[in-house]
């Protein structure tokens, strides 16, 4: 009967211990658990802050479709998209993505200041490449006559492109602020859990352009 007891008591405390161990995000629990626990309820939090700018750009994505052919005369998707340029970002973003990637298991199994900040410096170097294409091909766009104000599709267009951009440039100052933590800081608790938030955040918004290349441009330039 002890045995039993002790049995069903190592059971409950195995489930306790591993149901504590799952949370939406990378499992710090045997590397940090103070870092571990701080994340539960913080990053559960921040994917409902996700879900809702999901609906944004579900709103955005909607918005685009009916606006296909409110073209009103001016230009469309085959005199104003350059799908080579587009292709370099996407694959820039997505590399970012792996970038990051990087950063959390050096943040993870190194507990490296110096490797987690070399990852996340990485990450935004790409990230403004990433920008810095989207505004050239923004300018591109414009000077062919493809002004937001020019149809009902060319508003929705940059109004779904744009906002993603903007998102972008969002998480760029966020991976600054987060290098200058990194050296201040260190590797604390605080900082651990701000990174994986930030590290939702950057690859919420590549599964976001994955879907915007697709819809948008690949679709958009199918013949």
């Amino acid at each position: 009967m002890t045995g039993l007891t002790s049995a069903a008591s190592h059971g409950a405390h195995s489930d306790k211990q591993g149901s504590s161990s799952r949370h939406p995000g990378l499992n710090l629990h045997q590397h940090d658990p103070q870092a571990h626990d701080a994340a539960e309820e913080l990053l559960f939090g921040f994917w409902i802050f996700l879900m809702s700018d999901l609906v944004i750009f579900s709103m955005l994505f909607a918005t685009y479709g009916t606006m296909l052919n409110s073209l009103a005369g001016g230009p469309g998707p085959h005199q104003l998209f350059d799908l080579g340029s587009t292709a370099i970002e996407t694959v820039v973003l997505l590399t970012s993505s792996l970038s990051f990637g990087m950063a959390t298991l050096a943040m993870k199994y190194d507990a490296s200041v110096r490797k987690t900040g070399l990852w996340i410096f990485v990450t935004l170097l790409l990230g403004l490449v990433f920008l810095g294409f989207e505004m050239h091909d923004f300018s591109e766009m414009i000077s062919k006559g493809g002004l937001p104000s020019r149809s009902g599709y060319l508003s929705s267009f940059f109004a779904l492109v744009g906002t993603h951009g903007l998102h972008v440039t969002v998480g760029c100052i966020w991976l600054v602020v987060m290098l200058v933590q990194l050296r201040v800081f260190g590797l604390d608790s605080c900082v651990k859990t701000r990174i994986l938030r930030l590290g939702l955040f950057w690859h919420f918004l590549d599964i976001i352009w994955v879907g915007i290349f697709s819809v948008v441009y690949l679709l958009g330039l199918a013949p």
